[in-house]
């Protein structure tokens, strides 16, 4: 039976550790349960804190610890069968829990060098991060901690689109609940797809997700103090759904066109075209959720006349088909 850690810490998000611990230790006993077949547990698992001492969760929950984390290094009969080591989500101030964790980094760092699976969960990622272990490599951490963690490890190769990023033995899983497909992908890593797939459907689960890209927010929204892109922004979000040509716009508002794009670039990081793409990709997502509009009625809504070329535009922003939206977030009446 293979043993994985679950490396807690004052401030940690509960259900990282519970559910977790629930799916993994579960792994060969719940789909065994319900076929009428002996159960074949596949991992053993425990909570491990830095003193031995119970763990106060983001929302009080206090877990009790099997271990310490040097009780952890310092064991090689656990060694022997130790598969992985799993750091949860951060729910509390994430640099302040960085800054007050140092022993954290130091069993990231040593089971990194005994070569076992590292696995964070959303800003449990930015443990990984710090330890230095994801320094050059692909990861992922919650969508909206892009920037913060884009601005503390520019070395690090960030896809927030991703669900799911694995680079040699550095599993990372995207924001909130993507400790699902973090657990389910770990067991199809260490016991193959039928063994993962038997665990996703006892617990219910969708298989291989693949994107966070349709549960993030628009990065539009964010402050800044130019005014002329203020005004501009309110004129697309007025007038998304007529053919607008960005010379007649820089004409409208008396800058030149060079000028309109430089100066969206500055205060939102996006051309002005980006800009009323994103807001028409928008416009559709809320039309797809709160209408019976036809696909092609709500391109045609949004001032696309080439349905196909929507469509396009749509999949690789949301991660989603135009369909496949609808039937994730429809309202239910």
């Amino acid at each position: 039976m293979k043993h994985i850690i679950i490396a807690g810490f004052h401030g940690a998000l509960a259900t990282t550790i519970t559910g977790v611990m629930d799916i993994l230790s579960l792994t060969g006993v719940s789909w065994q349960r319900i076929m009428g077949e002996p159960p074949e547990p596949r991992f053993k698992v425990w909570v491990a804190s830095a003193d031995g001492q119970a763990i106060r969760c983001l929302n009080h929950l206090e877990i009790g610890a099997h271990m310490s984390f040097d009780q952890v290094m310092a064991s090689p009969e656990l060694l022997e069968d130790l598969f992985a080591i799993i750091v949860p989500t951060i729910g509390s101030p994430i640099e302040h829990t960085l800054a007050n964790n140092p022993d954290m980094l130091e069993l990231l760092r040593w089971g990194h060098q005994q070569n076992l699976v590292i696995a964070g969960n959303c800003t449990g990622n930015f443990f990984l991060a710090e330890a230095g272990l994801l320094k050059g490599k692909r990861a992922t951490t919650h969508w909206g901690y892009k920037d913060l963690f884009e601005a503390r490890y520019p070395e690090i190769q960030l896809r927030t689109d991703q669900l799911i990023t694995v680079d040699d033995n550095l599993f990372c899983a995207g924001g909130g609940l993507a400790w699902f497909d973090l657990a389910i992908y770990m067991i199809e890593k260490e016991f193959g797809y039928d063994w993962a797939l038997q665990t996703s459907k006892a617990f219910v689960i969708d298989y291989r997700r693949e994107s966070q890209l349709s549960y993030s927010l628009s990065r539009m929204a964010q402050n800044h103090t130019d005014a002329l892109v203020a005004k501009i922004q309110c004129y697309f979000e007025d007038y998304y759904h007529q053919t607008l040509e960005l010379e007649a716009v820089a004409a409208k508002f008396n800058v030149s066109k060079r000028t309109l794009i430089r100066r969206f670039k500055t205060a939102l990081n996006m051309t002005p075209y980006a800009y009323l793409q994103q807001t028409r990709i928008e416009v559709s997502q809320k039309l797809l959720a709160e209408t019976q509009l036809t696909p092609e009625q709500v391109v045609n809504n949004v001032g696309y006349e080439d349905i196909s070329s929507f469509r396009r535009l749509f999949k690789q922003t949301t991660g989603l088909t135009l369909a496949e939206y609808r039937q994730r977030y429809a309202r239910r009446l």
